[in-house]
C-alpha cells in the first residue's frame, strides 16, 4: 500500500506541535529579566537617545525667556535575524510506521536548539559588553561614554570581585549618574546578575542579615539588605561565560531591549525527491542596548 506521506504529515502535525511547545517552553527564559521585550514589524528599528534639557536659569522680570534645544545623542539599531532549523522523517522510517517515535524525539531536540539559542544570543550582549562596541563608539560597559555637551560619563565600575564593598560602591556609583547635560538622573540600582558561580556569594551578599565582612563582632547590619538598594534580588545566568563578572540592573528606562520581529512558526511538508518528510522550526528576533544607563558592569577580580 502507498504511504500518503501528506495524510501523515497532517495528522502527525498537531502532536509535533504540541512536544515542540511543551520542551520549548521547558527551557529556562533567562532573558526576560535582562531585557525590555517589545513587538516589531519591520526589518529592523531604531531607537533614538535624545540628550535632554540643561538647567533652567532663572528669568528676571521683564526678560525674555531662554529656549534649549533636546538633540540625537547616538541612534541604537536593532536588526531582526532569522534563526531556524528543521530535521526530516524518512521514507524508510515512515514505512516502517516509526515516524511517530522518531518525529517526537526530533522535535523535542529541535525545540530545546532553538530556545537554547534564543537564550544564548540574550547572554551574548553581557558576555561581550566589555569589548564589543555599542551605538555610542563604547561597549555597553565603558568608562568612555561620550555625551553632549564634552566628556566623558561611565557605567563601568572598578574591577573587583563581587563583595559586600563593591555592590555598595556600584549603588553609589549609580545614584550618582548623570545624562548628557550633567544633570543627575536619579538612577537607583534594581537587580543584580551573575553568572551560575557567584550565585551562593550573591545569596549571602544580599540576603544575610549581619555585615558579610569585618563587622561581626560589632554586631553590624547588612546595609545592602537593610536598605533595600537591590530591592528585586538577584538573578542567575548559565550562560554567563564569565565567572567573575557581575551587573546590576537599574531603573533608568530603555536600557536594553529585545524585539520581536515573527513569533516562532512550525512547519511540515513532504519532500518529493526523497520521500521525506520535513519539520522546520522559525522565528526572527533581536536584543541590543538603547541607553547603557540602565546598566552597571564590573569584569570582576
Amino acid at each position: 500500500m502507498a504511504i500518503n506521506r501528506a495524510s501523515i504529515a497532517k495528522e502527525l502535525l498537531p502532536g509535533l506541535n504540541a512536544v515542540f511547545g511543551i520542551e520549548y517552553g521547558s527551557v529556562d527564559e533567562e532573558h526576560k529579566p535582562l531585557y525590555e521585550i517589545e513587538s516589531s514589524d519591520r526589518a529592523f528599528e531604531e531607537e533614538v537617545l535624545f540628550t535632554g534639557f540643561g538647567g533652567a536659569p532663572v528669568k528676571n522680570e521683564g526678560a525674555a525667556v531662554v529656549y534649549d534645544d533636546a538633540s540625537e545623542s547616538y541612534t541604537a539599531r536593532y536588526t531582526a535575524e532569522t534563526v531556524a532549523l528543521a530535521f526530516a522523517v524518512t521514507e524508510e522510517a515512515m514505512e516502517d510506521n516509526l515516524y511517530d517515535t522518531f518525529a517526537k524525539l526530533r522535535a523535542k531536540g529541535l525545540a530545546r536548539a532553538m530556545g537554547s539559542t534564543k537564550q544564548q544570543k540574550a547572554a551574548d550582549l553581557y558576555n561581550n559588553g566589555f569589548v564589543t562596541t555599542q551605538g555610542d563608539g563604547v561597549p555597553m560597559f565603558s568608562a568612555a561614554h561620550p555625551v553632549i555637551g564634552g566628556g566623558t560619563v561611565t557605567n563601568l565600575t572598578t574591577a573587583a570581585a563581587i563583595a559586600e564593598g563593591t555592590i555598595e560602591a556600584a549603588i553609589i556609583q549609580i545614584q550618582k549618574i548623570t545624562d548628557d547635560r550633567g544633570i543627575l538622573v536619579g538612577a537607583s540600582g534594581v537587580s543584580l546578575h551573575i553568572p551560575t558561580d557567584l550565585m551562593f556569594t550573591a545569596d549571602q551578599l544580599l540576603n544575610t542579615p549581619g555585615a558579610t565582612a569585618g563587622g561581626f563582632a560589632l554586631n553590624d547590619i547588612n546595609a545592602i539588605r537593610h536598605l533595600g538598594v537591590i530591592p528585586d534580588g538577584f538573578y542567575v545566568n548559565r550562560r554567563f561565560t564569565d565567572v567573575n563578572a557581575w551587573f546590576i540592573k537599574t531603573d533608568v528606562p530603555n536600557g536594553t531591549k529585545m524585539f520581536n520581529r515573527t513569533p516562532l512558526q512550525t512547519k511540515m511538508e513532504p519532500d518529493f525527491d526523497t520521500g521525506n518528510l520535513r519539520f522546520k522550526a522559525r522565528e526572527r528576533y533581536s536584543f541590543g542596548v538603547s541607553d547603557w544607563r540602565g546598566w552597571f558592569g564590573n569584569p570582576g577580580a
